[in-house]
């Protein structure tokens, strides 16, 4: 659903960067489905990207994958992004995940979009110690953050779980 929200195009010529690409698979779907679309992979763990590397290989040509922090200064791109994407990553940046809202507010260009799926919160203590210590932070810090700083053209929040716990889908455009 968040894929369709941000309305792309098969013959796209657009660049669209995914922050935590971990194995790839995310990657391979949107070249499979995007044929036009140049993506770039970012995330911090050597393993990961040495899967995402072996399963993205058919894509090689429209596909780069970067091992470093998405927090302003880290890596060098060539031109600025039409889309940032977070797929159940930023809760994971703590600390770091302002620093990555403003490294994507940065690559952006004017009218360029961010998009979010991820944890939002829970009314359980004991879930959120529990996700905390696979270093998940659950207490709605996100959305509000986004909120101010792109302009809002989609979120929502969803129970999930039998209702221990919410995420959110969010797209936001740079002005």
């Amino acid at each position: 659903e968040l894929l369709r929200r941000l309305e792309l195009r098969a013959d796209s010529r657009q660049t669209l960067l995914e922050v935590g690409c971990g194995t790839g698979r995310n990657l391979v779907r949107l070249a499979r489905q995007y044929p036009g679309l140049q993506l770039i992979g970012v995330d911090v763990s050597k393993d990961m990207l040495a899967r995402a590397t072996r399963s993205t290989s058919a894509y090689s040509r429209r596909i780069r994958l970067f091992e470093a922090p998405y927090a302003p200064g880290t890596f060098a791109l060539n031109e600025p992004l039409d889309v940032v994407l977070f797929s159940y990553s930023l809760t994971m940046f703590n600390p770091g995940w302002e620093e990555a809202l403003n490294r994507a507010f940065q690559d952006l260009h004017p009218g360029g979009k961010i998009a979010v799926v991820d944890f939002h919160n829970t009314p359980s203590r004991l879930f959120r110690r529990w996700m905390s210590h696979n270093h998940v932070r659950m207490d709605g810090h996100l959305l509000p953050a986004l909120q101010e700083r792109f302009q809002t053209l989609y979120f929502s929040t969803r129970a999930a779980g039998a209702g221990l716990w919410q995420y959110f889908l969010f797209v936001g455009e740079k002005y």
